[in-house]
């Protein structure tokens, strides 16, 4: 199976671009909380540098007004204020108090710290610091055995507990939370409204968000809805279907009853019985046609029709059942008029609708077939003289079991033959619709053509 590129409106983008972002938001507030940390936690704070040059200059005064006397009474005074080691160093790495260094002192001298520098967090040992003097820095410096208290990082678990636990753990829920709104919600609502339909609410609808995405879950959720309204419309035309043959069979029926109650003699009876069979007969029949053609999905199979023999064929049987002349059913299609159709379905449509053009022509009326080539679809139309229907019956005549003269059930027609006629054109491309010309009903049909055929 070739691969096929998603659309720019598909899911595969929404989800590409959430999950993009999401990494180029973690990597972001890596790189710049990991900085900001660095530099909470691996250097002196304020109060750390600005107490350790208060000490280099107080050490700076020392030696300026005593020189190593005054260098030697400052340090004694330091010794209670600071624990650990604290030394003035000339610029040649020696003592500038009475008190030389040691081996070990000396050698960590070539270690020393810068005030700016990152300090590690040490637990067996603090880093020695060295602080130039402030006003003169070249006389020397001071070093000093970082405090304990100075020593950044004291609270290093906990930011390290925030940095790669919580604030990751906050920005995935949030991505999860994107996730279940892009994708678990409409599902969620799909979900809903099968649970509707095993309840038999086919009336439940999608709310407008899920159905207005234009994505691949848009598209479903409006599937699902043409569902639902396909399946309500067609229960509901089965129920009504039903209710209506129940009602059309209780005629004949009774007539039936009342036909072997009555005192006829057997010649009549049986003539009574076999007209009230032969009507519930074609009710059943057109009935069942008219159920089949509703449920039908699929297009009927088609092949080439020419429209003037197909109508020769048709009112030939009609004068026979009529008596009508050849002359009140003149055709005026061409010979070159071949549409593409189902034969057998499409001469059922036209035979019911010059059926119901003949029944309702008034005496001596005409039924005319006329039509005209439109681009790639013949259009029909039929004529009859029968004084038409009222406006806001044209499209309720195409409901079935519609009478709309009066007549005794079965007398005139059972009021199926314009339905089954629109859904057979229907399954084959067509179309069917009527309306007021003149004197009498024009029934529209349309059909594609016959592309061999011009």
């Amino acid at each position: 199976m070739p691969y096929k590129v998603p659309g720019k409106h598909s899911v595969f983008w929404k989800l590409a671009c959430l999950l993009v972002a999401f990494c180029l938001l973690m990597i972001w507030l890596s790189w710049s909380w990991g900085r900001y940390m660095d530099k909470r936690t691996g250097f002196l704070s304020e109060l750390a540098h600005n107490t350790l040059v208060r000490y280099a200059g107080e050490a700076e005064r020392a030696w300026d007004t005593g020189q190593q006397a005054g260098v030697d009474q400052w340090l004694a005074q330091m010794g209670p204020r600071e624990p650990g080691w604290i030394g003035v160093i000339g610029q040649d790495l020696q003592a500038l108090s009475s008190y030389p260094l040691s081996d070990r002192e000396s050698q960590r001298m070539t270690f020393l710290r810068g005030l700016d520098w990152p300090v590690s967090h040490i637990k067996t040992a603090r880093p020695w610091i060295k602080v130039p003097f402030p006003k003169d820095p070249s006389a020397g410096y001071l070093v000093i055995e970082l405090p304990q208290r100075f020593m950044p990082g004291r609270s290093q678990l906990i930011w390290r507990i925030v940095t790669n636990g919580l604030i990751p753990g906050v920005f995935t829920l949030l991505l999860c939370v994107g996730l279940y709104r892009l994708l678990i919600v409409p599902l969620n609502h799909l979900r809903q409204q099968a649970n509707a339909w095993r309840a038999d609410q086919l009336g439940a609808r999608l709310s407008s968000q899920t159905t207005s995405r234009q994505d691949e879950l848009g598209d479903l959720g409006r599937a699902f809805d043409q569902m639902s309204e396909r399946l309500q419309s067609t229960v509901n035309q089965q129920q009504q279907l039903l209710r209506d043959l129940s009602h059309e069979l209780r005629t004949p029926l009774s007539r039936l009853r009342v036909a072997c109650d009555s005192e006829q003699d057997l010649q009549a009876l049986r003539e009574r019985l076999s007209r009230e069979v032969d009507g519930m007969q074609r009710l059943v029949e057109d009935t069942l046609q008219l159920a089949w053609l509703d449920a039908e999905r699929g297009p009927l199979p088609v092949e080439d029709i020419q429209i003037q023999a197909l109508w020769e064929m048709l009112t030939e049987n009609a004068r026979f059942e009529s008596g009508w002349p050849e002359s009140r059913l003149p055709c005026f299609v061409t010979a070159d008029c071949w549409v593409q159709g189902h034969l057998n379905s499409l001469a059922q449509a036209l035979e019911n609708i010059l059926r119901n053009a003949i029944r309702h022509s008034p005496a001596q009326g005409t039924v005319s077939l006329n039509g005209r080539r439109e681009g790639e679809e013949w259009h029909l139309w039929l004529d009859d003289q029968g004084g038409g229907v009222a406006p806001e019956e044209l499209e309720r005549i195409f409901a079935p079991f519609t009478r709309l003269d009066g007549s005794r059930p079965g007398d005139g027609g059972f009021g199926l033959g314009l339905s089954i006629a629109r859904n057979a054109l229907r399954l084959q491309g067509g179309s069917l619709w009527a309306e007021n010309v003149g004197q009498g009903l024009r029934v529209h049909i349309r059909l594609p053509a016959c592309p061999g055929h011009p």
